[in-house]
């Protein structure tokens, strides 16, 4: 016959508190104690659920052969990064290239932009949030380059609400007519992806 034991709290014979539930809120262990799960046993919890778990986390990338015109001098959102390595969430969407995670926190990224036609003059890539595309703004982490290369990056930490901000990628280039980015060869250096580091 199934038995239940209905308490909200259980203590050690010192009167310490070593489970308690309080308005939806389990609390297991007091002050200095260690909690060990033992060998054999599996700890399952959802993606983000614990400090420590990087989820949400994603990497995307230029397939080779998708390219998109910048304008000259405009700010324009990157939508080359088509192909997903691994996206824990399903946060980043591979149309728009915006990553929306539903869990809050602090968020590290990376990414970089392939652009072949890059010249000597103003080229500069810019992790985004929610759109902004504001050097001086701290919702934005950006690089800038003058160098005749033929790529841009950018790392960077951003704080999420957990349900309606994303974050993209901005590139602007200054070369007097518009250029390509992405395509040929540079699959490899066309790249977008980040990973949820804490609270």
């Amino acid at each position: 016959m199934a038995s239940i034991l209905k308490v909200d709290t259980i203590q050690d014979q010192s009167g310490n508190n070593i489970i308690n539930e309080n308005a939806d809120t389990i609390t297991i262990g007091a002050s200095g104690d260690t909690i060990t799960v033992p060998t054999g046993a599996t700890l399952t919890v959802p993606n983000g659920g614990l400090s420590g778990q990087n989820y949400p986390a994603f990497m995307a990338y230029n397939n080779g052969s998708t390219t998109q015109s910048i304008t000259n001098a405009v700010w324009t959102e990157a939508t080359i990064y088509g192909v997903e390595s691994f996206d824990t969430d399903s946060a980043f969407n591979t149309t728009t290239c915006r990553f929306t995670p539903q869990v809050a926190g602090k968020y590290f990224f990376t990414a970089s932009i392939f652009g072949p036609d890059f010249t000597a003059n103003f080229n500069g890539i810019l992790l985004s949030k929610n759109g902004s595309n504001d050097l001086n703004s701290s919702s934005n982490t950006g690089n800038i380059t003058s160098l005749a290369v033929d790529y841009v990056s950018v790392n960077g930490i951003i704080t999420l609400n957990g349900t309606t901000d994303y974050v993209s990628i901005f590139v602007n280039q200054q070369s007097g007519v518009s250029k390509n980015i992405g395509g040929g060869s540079g699959a490899s250096i066309s790249f977008f992806g980040g990973y949820r580091i804490g609270a």
